[in-house]
């Protein structure tokens, strides 16, 4: 009888400990976006980059219509042009169009560097505010939402890394960070 009595408390003190550490464990979900979006700081970012965007278009569509006016310009003087002046004037239509195309590519680029530019302050702002939230809440790990794509783990505590634990399983060694950081 006292032998189960002691293997009973053993397991109810067992189950306890699960039970305690299972409450460590706190995981909280949040929309990025959505916070993104609600921040007074966008309604310009929006304007700012709609700016940058008419002004690339325009651009664009001016370069369009200048090439436009060469093709057709060429179209009309082909038929009184000697072979030679007509080969040199569509290689440098070719060229203009290649240029006009590399130019729509670069522009996208830009486009895309300016929006991360305007928006890196305010995501900024978001992930301290995230992560400041999280450690005075006692999170462990904080999980964006995602619209149909797995979510992204934003904030975990530091005794929480996995990647360490991994490393020291294939024997390989962290690397140091360089000073200042």
């Amino acid at each position: 009888m006292m032998k189960v009595k002691v293997i009973l408390s053993a397991v109810v003190l067992l189950c306890a400990g699960f039970v305690a550490q299972a409450q460590e464990i706190k995981i909280g979900y949040t929309n990025v976006e959505f916070i993104m979006d609600l921040m007074p700081e966008m309604e310009q970012i929006g304007a700012d980059i709609q700016d940058y965007q008419t002004q690339l278009q325009t651009n664009i569509q001016t370069k369009a219509q200048d090439f436009q006016r060469q093709v057709q310009t060429y179209q009309q003087a082909a038929q009184s042009m000697t072979e030679e002046a007509r080969a040199a004037k569509e290689a440098e239509l070719t060229k203009i169009q290649n240029d006009l195309q590399k130019y729509e590519q670069d522009a996208q680029v830009s486009y895309q560097r300016k929006l991360g530019e305007l928006l890196e302050p305010v995501q900024t702002k978001v992930v301290n505010a995230i992560n400041a939230v999280a450690a005075e809440n006692n999170y462990t790990h904080i999980f964006a939402e995602t619209a149909g794509q797995a979510p992204i783990l934003l904030y975990t505590k530091e005794q929480d890394k996995f990647t360490e634990l991994v490393l020291a399983k294939l024997n390989i060694k962290l690397p140091t960070p360089p000073a200042g950081n």
